[in-house]
């Protein structure tokens, strides 16, 4: 969504001519520029949620995963647009943002990397593991909320300059990055252990 924002950005500052004149506010003044943004700040989650299978319920309980994420990241703009604090748009921000933080954190841990087993030979973890510390599946899920919760930077308010503004973007996303990186390993490790689990059965 980031990389996507920017080069809504870039393209506008090409297209009205802004960047030769210095004239950077302009596109983001603008109404339709405004507009994009919920647009761009949807799309990624729509190509998504739009990835499923009808007759397969678990299909349609991710997808609802990628709506709420969607809700949040059209009331954290709309908050982030505020002149002023305003307790009301806080709490609905506060709201959307929690519930798919928690809805995304269950389907990492249980869905996508087959943990928190209560049951599982190895406390809270699965029976088969392919790392020998057990200890570095705890770390990994502790790093994973972490990363998860990194909205709380729009929600916090923190007024800063322009240039402060784009490296907490470039942060943010960096860290967006690692986490999906951290999730692959899992995801793929949880993947191999149940394909191979199959294959014996």
């Amino acid at each position: 969504i980031t990389l996507l924002r920017h080069m809504e950005s870039t393209a506008c500052y090409f297209l009205a001519g802004s960047l030769r004149k210095h004239q950077f506010e302009t596109c983001h003044s603008g109404r339709l520029f405004s507009e994009l943004a919920y647009v761009i700040s949807f799309l990624p989650y729509y190509w998504r949620a739009m990835q499923f299978d009808k007759c397969d319920s678990t299909h349609l309980a991710n997808m609802g995963k990628y709506v709420s994420a969607m809700v949040a990241a059209g009331a954290r703009i709309t908050y982030s647009r505020q002149p002023h604090y305003d307790p009301l748009w806080f709490s609905i921000v506060l709201v959307t943002s929690v519930v798919p933080t928690i809805y995304q954190l269950y389907w990492d841990f249980v869905k996508d990397w087959g943990l928190l087993n209560r049951k599982s030979r190895n406390t809270w973890l699965r029976d088969d593991l392919i790392l020998k510390n057990k200890s570095t599946y705890y770390v990994s899920m502790g790093l994973n909320v972490v990363l998860r919760v990194a909205w709380v930077e729009i929600v916090m308010g923190f007024r800063i300059g322009a240039v402060e503004s784009r490296l907490v973007d470039f942060l943010l996303a960096s860290l967006e990055v690692i986490r999906r990186g951290h999730w692959n390993f899992y995801r793929i490790e949880n993947e191999h252990l149940c394909f191979r689990t199959n294959s014996v059965l």
